[in-house]
């Protein structure tokens, strides 16, 4: 696409310059590039719960290590 096309063209119809404009801010707001959201802060309550490393692991004796203290 060369910078003199257009990215867009009314086939049918004679749209105001309100509903053109209406047109183009749709479209710039939908091609924008979305931004994560910042992460929910989490409580000290909720960070000393369960320790880092205590999360259960399948395997062979994985239910004889789950009562041993760590």
């Amino acid at each position: 696409m060369s910078a003199e096309e257009p990215m867009f063209r009314v086939v049918r119809g004679v749209p105001t310059a309100e509903e053109l404009a209406a047109l183009v801010g749709a479209v710039m707001v939908r091609t924008r590039p979305v931004t994560a959201p910042a992460p929910a802060a989490v409580s000290h309550w909720t960070r000393s719960a369960r320790p880092a490393g205590a999360t259960p692991v399948a395997g062979p004796g994985a239910w004889r290590s789950s009562g041993l203290p760590r």
